[in-house]
């Protein structure tokens, strides 16, 4: 009788065993799956942090090359400021830099940093001002009859408050 208990008991601890065996095996899994989880979440976090970065910097100045002076140096023309001779980051490569590219220059440095694409708005290209005209308003003419009109009319004006204000 003695066997037949220590068998019956030996049967029960076996499927105990065996259960929470498997229950720890379930947990595991779960724990190697949540744990890839929070890798690839940390891995996004890192992105987005990097991508706040980048996005909370001052911004670039745009620029467009005139000619490479020296194996880091190039002669870049800013559009409103002028013509300026800067340094190239290490990442960008000289032989890429050809005249009349367009690049981005970092706000505090000046230095060449990015190689933009060449596509510009059209409407973009048509506010940039490449030469400023040298006519006047003189030399253009054709309004001689309007400005005529117009003083007359404030002659005229002049001429009623003057009779409204006496009366």
């Amino acid at each position: 009788m003695e066997d037949a208990n220590s068998e019956g008991i030996k049967q029960y601890y076996n499927a105990k065993i065996e259960e929470i065996q498997l229950i720890v095996s379930e947990k595991t899994q779960n724990l190697r799956r949540l744990e890839a989880q929070r890798n690839e979440l940390n891995a996004k976090v890192r992105l987005l942090r990097e991508e706040l970065q980048v996005l909370q910097e001052q911004g670039s100045y745009v620029g467009e090359v005139v000619k490479a002076m020296d194996k880091k140096k190039v002669l870049v023309k800013i559009h409103p400021e002028g013509k300026f001779v800067v340094d190239i980051d290490k990442n960008i490569n000289m032989a890429d830099i050809t005249p009349n590219l367009r690049v981005a220059l970092r706000n505090d440095s000046y230095v060449l940093h990015k190689i933009l694409p060449n596509k510009v708005d059209p409407l973009v290209s048509l506010m940039m001002v490449e030469k400023v005209p040298d006519s006047t308003y003189e030399m253009i003419g054709g309004l001689d009859k309007q400005i005529k009109e117009i003083k007359e009319v404030c002659r005229y004006n002049r001429s009623c408050s003057t009779q409204v204000a006496a009366q």
